[in-house]
């Protein structure tokens, strides 16, 4: 924070938290964990160097996977995504201004103009504890990424800064046009930009130019489906599998032998049965059994292929993200799902106007290209 003492020690504490790496678990739980180390770190700091009272700082932090983006944020610096010549924001500012525009109290335009827009409502340092914004985002290639402060978009509106990230000849000569734009608005304030693309998604793993595959992306890009594989009857998964399936819709399956059983030595034959000895008769299967078990592969059978040609949009339970899935929305019992996550939007269930909200909670079931058109909508603002 660069209004209050020591800012510049709080946010160098905080970018070499990062030093040491990620640590295990889910790339939204490795950062959280990160960054709330961080948020202890600075807190405690002013106990043992009192010149240090009242600092803080903001930070947006993302992490590059293999198919998704993984951003964490807190305070009022923020990550944008540039997609197809859209600019999408894809953080919510944590300050006075920007909870009265969640509220619907100011408009975003309102929201730029006033006069407390820098005064935030969490940060890195305040409290001993920090609530951590967490999104993950399905990558596309051909994405660009921008995590800057709020000394850039202070002075550069969105629009403008569309604009230059899509003229610029490179990503580099994108950053320095955007900081010389913010210092001839007025520079008021530390200026920081961070860019990256997205050049290939599942690397050798994409199937060659033509050629498709059973699974693609909601704008049409066909992938390598890492969800979808063969597993055997003989394949198991375990504890750790199963809760990283949970986390990240993947799962290492694990061919596994039978265990040997001692052999043992038949009993000898006899002519003829013992006395008092009933021969065993063959169980039959009842033919209603037959019948229920036909009923239910043909129910199982239809729920699979309608699964496979609807989709439905809904919101992510643990973000609050508008979410388009992909099958039906049911799930039964065992945990099994007849849905799988196609494409994480932008927007936050919140930044809905209130009367729009049911559009994405009635999980009413769509076509493809409706289910995109309707989520295109509302990340660009015009949905009424």
């Amino acid at each position: 924070m660069g209004g209050a003492q020591a800012g510049e020690v709080a946010s160098k504490m905080a970018v070499d938290s990062f030093d040491g790496g990620m640590p295990d678990g889910s790339p939204s739980e490795a950062l959280v964990q990160i960054i709330e180390g961080a948020n202890r770190a600075i807190h405690d700091r002013p106990r043992t160097d009192a010149r240090t009272a009242g600092m803080g700082t903001t930070l947006t932090a993302a992490y590059v996977g293999e198919k998704e983006v993984t951003i964490a944020h807190v305070g009022d610096s923020r990550a944008y995504l540039l997609r197809g010549g859209d600019l999408i924001r894809l953080t919510h500012d944590h300050s006075l201004v920007g909870e009265l525009v969640l509220r619907g109290k100011l408009t975003e335009e309102q929201a730029e103009m006033h006069p407390q827009r820098s005064v935030i409502t969490r940060a890195l340092g305040s409290e001993p504890d920090v609530e951590v914004d967490v999104h993950v985002y399905q990558a596309k290639a051909g994405d660009v990424f921008m995590l800057n402060s709020d000394g850039l978009t202070s002075m550069v509106p969105d629009e403008r800064v569309k604009g230059i990230l899509g003229n610029a000849s490179s990503l580099e000569q994108a950053g320095r046009d955007l900081i010389t734009a913010a210092n001839d608005a007025g520079g008021r304030d530390n200026i920081t930009v961070i860019l990256f693309r997205v050049e290939d998604v599942d690397g050798a793993a994409a199937p060659p130019p033509g050629e498709t595959t059973e699974y693609e992306t909601w704008e049409g890009e066909a992938v390598d489906d890492p969800r979808q594989g063969p597993a055997t009857p003989e394949a198991i998964a375990s504890d750790e599998t199963e809760a990283e399936y949970r986390r990240t819709g993947t799962m290492a399956l694990s061919a596994v032998k039978p265990k040997a059983q001692p052999i043992e030595e038949p009993p000898p034959r006899s002519a003829s049965p013992p006395p008092g000895a009933r021969k065993r008769r063959r169980r039959r299967i009842p033919g209603a059994a037959i019948a229920v078990v036909i009923v239910l592969l043909i129910i199982g059978a239809a729920l699979w292929t309608a699964s496979r040609v609807i989709y439905f949009v809904g919101v992510d339970d643990n973000t609050g993200i508008v979410t388009i899935y992909h099958g039906l929305p049911y799930e039964l019992p065992f945990g099994i799902n007849l849905y799988t996550r196609d494409y994480a939007s932008g927007v936050r269930i919140e930044q809905v106007p209130a009367a729009r909200r049911p559009t994405f909670t009635e999980h009413k079931l769509r076509a493809r290209d409706d289910a995109k058109n309707l989520v295109i909508e509302l990340e660009r603002g015009r949905l009424e």
